[in-house]
């Protein structure tokens, strides 16, 4: 199978491999702990820890969006802030 359509670069690799290792890891946090015990947050509807998961990846790729159009292609503070967004998430959401 020919892969050449896709711009297979190291940052390409680590992108898709940290996201491998986040469904890994909420697999193994759901195995060890089930249920995982969906609550209501401040956007007032109930969430699990798979909804939060992909909240914080849905609003990090629009931290990293509004980083490139608005600051330029130095992604590291978009990265920073995309963690905060996401600790934020998992905690109050």
């Amino acid at each position: 199978m020919s892969l050449s359509w896709m711009a297979w670069t190291v940052p390409t690799a680590i992108f898709f491999g940290t996201i491998i290792c986040l469904l890994i890891a909420m697999r193994i946090w759901e195995y060890v702990s089930p249920g995982g015990s969906p609550r209501v947050g401040i956007l007032r509807f109930e969430t699990t820890r798979g909804d939060r998961l992909f909240l914080s990846l849905l609003g990090s790729a629009f931290i990293h969006l509004a980083w490139l159009g608005l600051v330029g292609p130095d992604l590291w503070w978009a990265l920073g802030l995309s963690l905060l967004y996401a600790v934020g998430v998992f905690r109050w959401v």
